[in-house]
């Protein structure tokens, strides 16, 4: 039980990271353009599965674990072809994305031995 605690918060915690990331990233922080970028709306599909995630619907965590590939695959493409703090960001996400991904996997799996 506590193991499934722990992975849910851990999700939970690496997903807001991610939302407040990537509103700040594109927000302020080192838009593609000065001023701020339309990219901001990128987190827009991170908000569908919050719910789910703070009220430990199994079935989200499974769905969100490929959406958040997403996330990740943006991160390492810009970590690998973007300069300074954006770089630095795209690293960032690219570690969030993996924290959640692993948690959500396991959450799913210990959720799913618990039921049976």
């Amino acid at each position: 039980m506590k193991r499934i605690i722990w992975l849910q918060n851990t999700c939970i915690v690496s997903l807001i990271a991610l939302i407040a990331l990537s509103v700040a990233w594109e927000g302020w922080l080192a838009p593609l353009r000065p001023g701020g970028s339309a990219l901001i709306f990128k987190v827009v599909p991170l908000l569908f599965p919050l719910f789910g995630v703070l009220h430990g619907k199994r079935y989200t965590y499974q769905w969100s674990s490929l959406m958040i590939l997403i996330y990740f695959t943006e991160g390492a493409v810009r970590a690998w072809s973007d300069h300074g703090l954006s770089q630095w960001l795209a690293g960032i996400e690219v570690v969030l994305t993996v924290i959640y991904f692993f948690a959500a996997i396991y959450y799913a799996r210990a959720t799913g031995r618990a039921a049976s």
